[in-house]
């Protein structure tokens, strides 16, 4: 496989994966919104701050409010991390391989990338979001249903699955982080309401919260959440997981070697963290995953792109 296929293979799983998750994420925090009383609700900013993107929203816009804050994250082309850009350069990368994907994919990615340029400037109205967001998730499921179902499982499709694992890693990572920080206490035991509610809406975010109560059986606490999010082996979505299928994928390429160590060396993290620091501290380890995954795309980029 030529490495500009295989990059842009990777790719189009990275882009895909962050818009759906960017849409999952919107829509809990707009519930969110409405279950916190006004005097500890968190921000619209926070969303901001989870992406990464504080800097050019700052270039942007003037002011982090509810209106400004979706039309960043939802529809402005100028944002190549907005759940529009995201599916516009999803797009260019499926359109470059077409010939590799099959027309199926291909259109259904087409598809979802209209539906999102004509109707996403409309998500910032609250009477239209839940619609919106639910038909990007669903479409993004969709694409990636269609390529797991009838691509062929041969190296591109390893790629495709590496940097969804990668990309879902990193964006569990980041709400873990920022949530966590604007938590109103840390307390282990007698949980406020609110308390209660944010650590939910942790789990929502990552459609996590039934599978958190069948693999716990108990009430939804801190210790127990961020090691649910980042060690449990079982759930697709936590940290623990893509790592280990990202290591599967690996070892079915070439050249695998330095991909995996850089995996392990991030699990190894998690195994020696036992999820129960204050928040300082958990902010400097949410970090080194961070930095750890950022190594990890490096890697992969390094020996397959270059």
């Amino acid at each position: 496989m030529l490495s500009r296929v295989a990059n842009n293979i990777y790719w189009l799983g990275r882009y895909i994966e962050r818009a759906e998750d960017s849409a999952r994420l919107i829509q809990v925090t707009t519930h969110l919104q409405l279950d916190l009383p006004k005097s500890v609700r968190a921000g619209w900013g926070s969303l901001i701050e989870i992406l990464g993107a504080e800097k050019l929203f700052k270039a942007l816009y003037d002011a982090p409010d509810e209106r400004q804050v979706l039309k960043f994250l939802i529809s402005d082309a100028r944002n190549p991390g907005s759940i529009f850009g995201s599916l516009e350069q999803a797009r260019e990368n499926a359109r470059t391989i077409r010939d590799i994907i099959p027309r199926e994919a291909w259109e259904q990615i087409n598809s979802l990338f209209q539906y999102a340029r004509d109707e996403s400037g409309k998500a910032v109205f609250q009477k239209h979001r839940y619609d919106i967001l639910r038909q990007i998730v669903v479409g993004a499921q969709t694409i990636t249903g269609v390529l797991s179902g009838t691509l062929l499982h041969d190296a591109g499709y390893q790629f495709f699955c590496m940097g969804r694992r990668l990309e879902r890693a990193d964006m569990t990572s980041r709400i873990v982080d920022v949530h966590t920080a604007g938590l109103v206490t840390e307390s282990e035991t007698g949980l406020t309401p609110f308390e209660n509610i944010q650590w939910m809406s942790v789990l929502k975010s990552v459609t996590g919260y039934q599978m958190y109560r069948r693999a716990v059986q108990g009430p939804v606490r801190r210790k127990d959440v961020l090691s649910f999010l980042f060690k449990n082996g079982e759930f697709p979505r936590s940290v623990e997981y893509c790592l280990r299928d990202l290591e599967h994928c690996a070892w079915n390429l070439k050249r695998a070697k330095n991909v995996v160590a850089e995996a392990r060396a991030v699990r190894l993290q998690l195994e020696n963290n036992d999820c129960s620091t204050n928040t300082k501290t958990l902010h400097r380890f949410v970090d080194e995953i961070q930095q750890g995954l950022s190594r990890i795309d490096h890697q992969i980029r390094a020996t397959y792109f270059s």
